[in-house]
């Protein structure tokens, strides 16, 4: 099942997107919920509830702008850094080789403020005058369904609704000025989010490829089998000790490729285009102005 949240004369809808992924047959909601995009049916289902009708006024993708799924989380999107080899080998050598973490044996987790989520098509704005270091990641992100503290490695999938496709966009010097990542995380625009949200049943994340183009060029290409932490064991390395809620994301980290692991290191700017694809999953497209 795939789950799309998108805007038709500025109204937020949610859908079902048909399984070629051409047109969307929206949900019967109340204004409210259709704001809240799919974390209102998450959360239904989480209650015990089920889904709710579909009005079969079908429309086409092309026709609409999507939304980010989630364009509301309820709180900060969780992250998680360095989680490919690959690349935490690419940044060992840059301004974080100094940083004393130890990727291999704690998970870097870090969140992004709900309010930097936008569309899969929306612009992504550059602070120009704040940051000179505008850097993407391309990322899986996991939707929690069902709620938990102190998830065991082994129910943890048991806990996962969907997944979806995020960029992780950085002001990299922000970033490094302030030690703990948020600030340079967190931006208006820095998160774009979608298409949609694949559910669990339909889609395998542990094994998938995530990929990055800018302006047309192969930046990032690697499979999610080359996490240093898998997916169960995210989840529950962070519900340690803390509740997950239906509807929480946990983006999983970036595979090598980033602007800052080049040599010279290749940042974003206005003009830029960066796509995100993941197998089987989708794809974002976002230009930055």
């Amino acid at each position: 099942m795939r789950i799309a949240t998108y805007l038709v004369d500025g109204r937020r809808q949610t859908g079902l997107v048909s399984a070629d992924g051409l047109t969307i047959t929206p949900f019967i909601l109340t204004p409210e919920q259709a704001d809240k995009g799919a974390l209102t049916l998450i959360e239904t289902l989480a209650e015990g509830g089920k889904l709710p009708a579909t009005n079969g006024a079908v429309v086409k993708v092309s026709d609409v702008a999507l939304d980010a799924p989630l364009p509301k989380p309820r709180r900060n999107v969780w992250c998680v850094g360095r989680n490919y080899h690959a690349h935490a080998k690419e940044l060992s050598s840059s301004v974080f080789k100094d940083s004393g973490a130890k990727t291999d044996e704690w998970p870097i987790v870090f969140t992004k403020v709900p309010e930097c989520v936008v569309g899969p098509h929306d612009e992504v704005l550059v602070p120009s005058d704040i940051s000179q270091q505008i850097d993407y990641e391309a990322e899986l992100a996991v939707v929690i369904g069902k709620g938990g503290k102190n998830i065991t490695r082994a129910d943890a999938m048991d806990h996962v609704f969907g997944y979806t496709v995020v960029n992780d966009v950085t002001a990299r010097d922000v970033q490094v000025r302030h030690s703990q990542w948020d600030m340079g995380k967190s931006f208006d625009t820095f998160c774009p989010m979608g298409p949609w949200v694949v559910t669990a049943d339909e889609f395998d994340g542990t094994k998938t490829r995530v990929r990055c183009w800018v302006n047309g060029e192969l930046r990032q290409d690697g499979p999610t089998e080359n996490m240093i932490f898998d997916i169960p064991t995210l989840i529950e390395t962070i519900s340690r000790g803390i509740t997950l809620y239906p509807g929480d994301m946990i983006a999983t980290g970036t595979p090598a490729g980033v602007g800052m692991g080049m040599s010279p290191p290749q940042y974003l700017k206005a003009g830029d285009v960066v796509r995100v694809e993941i197998d089987g999953l989708g794809a974002i497209e976002n230009k930055f102005i």
